[in-house]
């Protein structure tokens, strides 16, 4: 008789049972030691479960993928077993309305923080990447009752590494315009390309990212509509003429996927070559003014669009044309999959901190679920899996904790 089948990760898989309860407790213990600077928000007389066992039980769930307190408790009641080898747990399991009351009273920004230093132990130096920063509101974090917008967090995005690097909150009445300078100001991104969609491009912003030593792409829309019209009117007339007679850099890419076929051509210019802008002074650091054309041929249409940039860059529109194109990483790697694979937008938590900080949450397990690449899956999968197997939540734990840490990664081996 024959023997069947076996699945190409079946080797993998046998060696990821080699990751014992010693190497849980290690990585919880780092695990930790990373949010140790949270402040225990309860009153000490009703501290029956430790904050510690709190935290990773709601980590280790919604990589597994929790979408509430009733999830983390039932995930937590599933795994107590295993889950007791290596936390304290002195009452067993937080009940639903442990885990809710923590997370509403729980300091977000300090545990911004801790997220930005775990992040930090991980990716030492940005490098020379571009980073995306755009807004994302949780759509069902509003109260209608009280009169509670929706929650608004604007995030900035790692290309090349696919990991989320920091998070700041858009304070109520107000808008990305605040929130962005924030958010630069707690990132190290000098020799880094910032991306901005139309929102972000501000004058007082550009003069931040240039003063950082960092570069700038920001999209040129209405919202700067003298700027706008004269940098359109101007393009839209050299294009009839072929640029004859101007200084310029093209390039072209032609996509195929889906069912789609796009064609993405950028133009970029001098400022030199332009007449004099309007304000122009005030744009620190700006060198060249980009024009990029998309034409999409669909099944059944086709768009074109139009789109207009002001960069610090150097005039190389193939250098151009793909960090623009890497803007878009933000929407389908970040806030793509924490709509599809964590159901962000269906969320209705909405009392206290707990919004932002459940947010907090998706964005450390989408982090984890990045680093681990051992299993070739979609993030839904990967969620799935580590809720099945014990042993790969450990493999995941040990991906996104065993960095730097020389003792750490000798217990993960």
């Amino acid at each position: 008789m024959g023997s069947g089948f076996k699945s190409p990760n079946y080797s993998r898989g046998l060696r990821s049972k080699a990751l014992s309860i010693a190497n849980a407790a290690a990585l919880t213990e780092k695990m930790s030691s990373i949010f140790s600077e949270i402040d225990d928000p309860r009153v000490e007389r009703n501290r029956v479960h430790l904050l510690t066992d709190i935290l990773i039980i709601a980590i280790l769930s919604v990589i597994a993928g929790a979408k509430g307190w009733e999830d983390m408790e039932n995930y937590g009641f599933s795994k107590y077993e295993w889950l007791s080898q290596f936390l304290s747990l002195p009452e067993g399991i937080p009940c639903a309305d442990t885990f809710r009351r923590v997370f509403e009273r729980i300091n977000a920004k300090v545990f911004e923080q801790c997220f930005r230093r775990w992040v930090e132990s991980i990716v030492e130096s940005v490098g020379a990447q571009v980073i995306p920063i755009d807004g994302k509101t949780l759509k069902g974090s509003y109260d209608r009752a009280l009169g509670k917008t929706a929650l608004h967090l604007v995030s900035a995005w790692s290309s090349q590494h696919r990991l989320v690097l920091g998070q700041v909150k858009v304070a109520d009445k107000s808008n990305e315009i605040t929130a962005i300078p924030a958010l630069l100001e707690l990132l190290d991104i000098a020799g880094c390309i910032i991306t901005i969609d139309a929102m972000g491009t501000q004058t007082a912003i550009a003069s931040q990212i240039f003063n950082a030593k960092a570069d700038f792409v920001l999209a040129l829309k209405a919202n700067h509509p003298t700027l706008h019209a004269q940098v359109k009117d101007w393009f839209e007339q050299r294009l009839l003429q072929d640029f004859e007679g101007i200084t310029h850099s093209y390039d072209e890419r032609v996509e195929k996927d889906h069912h789609r076929t796009e064609k993405r051509q950028i133009w970029c210019v001098p400022v030199s070559e332009l007449p004099p802008l309007h304000h122009q002074d005030d744009w620190v650091g700006l060198k060249c003014v980009v024009m990029v054309v998309r034409v999409r041929h669909l099944w059944n249409q086709t768009t074109r669009e139009v789109q207009f940039y002001l960069t610090s860059l150097d005039c190389d529109g193939s250098k151009l044309g793909q960090a623009i194109r890497l803007h878009w990483s933000i929407e389908n790697g970040l806030h793509w999959t924490l709509d599809v694979t964590f159901n962000e937008d269906a969320c209705r938590v909405r009392t206290g901190h707990a919004p932002q900080n459940l947010s907090l949450l998706r964005r450390i397990a989408l982090n984890a679920l990045n680093l681990e690449q051992s299993f070739k899956r979609s993030h839904r999968q990967k969620s799935n899996r580590a809720a099945m197997d014990d042993n790969y939540m450990l493999t995941i734990l040990a991906a996104c904790l065993c960095h730097h840490n020389d003792a750490l990664k000798a217990s993960c081996q």
